[in-house]
């Protein structure tokens, strides 16, 4: 029967601290843009589409959507390589693409949640040989296309963000430790070789601006003008103090009045969080985030059968790791990138895309295995 569901395991805690972010981010863009209004309403409805298209697949069984996993997967490729053909070119990357109706549209961040549906699906479908090279093997390669693809944009934040969370859903899909050991001893020296080839200017994949921030990083004093943003970041944060300055501040200090960052709205909310409702305020961004996170992954616990928790455990991953790398390069822990804060920062592609991926979570939290 059609919505035949126990209401009572409907997981309003999760949409409720996800819309408490939601109001967060958009008091922050009013401040960090201005007031600009339009960009404000663009925001609200983003909110309110997202909350639609949670709401609507929360109701959909996952099965049914895991079912056309394949075209999802394959309508991500498409969007993909329209963005490099078609693409529009902004600070000399593409990544937006104008459709008709819909007008302009970042396919980057629904390939997130579509690769999540796809390698649920296929992770799902052949955890029981998930060790056996040929599975593997099949896995990295329709894995990776999407990752290159969007790598190729230039997009590295995201190619990263999308690697870590298909990472993460392998383990849970149950990969044996002597592959993990055996990645890991490849990779650890690849790391040394990768910075010292960066040093010399041997990344071919890398452009000049990614590999100053990277540098930047590993060497603060010899590439210290790199750091300009972030040290501003850590400043505007630690102007803040315990409370902040208060919504909308707009003292000469400020990182809004001065012009001190860029993409205040977007890559660096947290900062402009920071300054103006100081400590409290962050660590109520980071325990609302926190919050999610485990909503997710408790649901992962509960689910009926291994798709189900590997979608959880998906959107958990992928909300964790974008989350904590969008505060850490406020803080300066992780080199500059272009990653927003979910749910927070301006932007209503990743707004929606992510509220598709956390309603078909719902939707495995009422498919719970003790549901009958």
């Amino acid at each position: 029967m059609l919505f035949d569901y126990n209401w009572r395991k409907y997981n309003f805690r999760l949409l409720l601290y996800i819309i408490a972010l939601n109001i967060i981010g958009i008091l922050i863009i009013f401040s960090a843009t201005n007031n600009d209004k339009a960009m404000v309403g663009k925001q609200m409805v983003g909110v309110a589409a997202g909350v639609i298209f949670a709401v609507a697949l929360s109701l959909i069984p996952y099965q049914k959507i895991i079912n056309f996993s394949g075209s999802i997967y394959a309508l991500c490729l498409l969007l993909l390589l329209a963005v490099l053909f078609f693409g529009i070119r902004v600070n000399g990357a593409r990544r937006w693409i104008v459709l008709p109706v819909i007008g302009q549209l970042q396919p980057s961040e629904f390939a997130k949640i579509g690769l999540i549906l796809f390698t649920s699906w296929y992770l799902g479908k052949y955890y029981e040989q998930i060790n056996h090279w040929k599975i593997l093997a099949i896995a990295a390669g329709l894995f990776g296309l999407p990752i290159l693809l969007v790598l190729a944009e230039p997009n590295l934040s995201t190619s990263l963000v999308i690697a870590f969370t298909v990472i993460c859903m392998v383990f849970i899909a149950g990969i044996s430790f002597k592959w993990i050991g055996g990645v890991l001893a490849v990779c650890l020296p690849l790391g040394g070789l990768f910075i010292y080839l960066l040093k010399i200017n041997m990344v071919p994949f890398l452009k000049d601006y990614q590999v100053r921030r990277i540098l930047a990083w590993v060497d603060k004093t010899n590439y210290a003008d790199a750091n300009y943003q972030q040290d501003n970041s850590i400043m505007a944060i630690g102007s803040g103090l315990l409370s902040g300055k208060g919504l909308n501040t707009n003292t000469l200090s400020s990182v809004k009045k001065g012009n001190f960052l860029s993409e205040e709205q977007t890559d660096f909310i947290f900062a402009v969080i920071g300054e103006e409702l100081g400590f409290i305020g962050c660590v109520a961004v980071i325990l609302l985030f926190a919050a999610i996170v485990f909503e997710c992954l408790w649901m992962a616990h509960q689910a009926k059968d291994m798709t189900g928790k590997l979608l959880c455990t998906g959107m958990a991953a992928l909300l964790a790791f974008q989350a904590f790398s969008n505060i850490a390069v406020a803080t300066g822990m992780f080199p500059n990138t272009g990653l927003p804060l979910p749910f927070v920062s301006y932007g209503v592609s990743s707004l929606v895309s992510m509220y598709m991926g956390i309603g078909v979570v719902l939707n495995v939290a009422l498919q719970r295995k003790n549901n009958h």
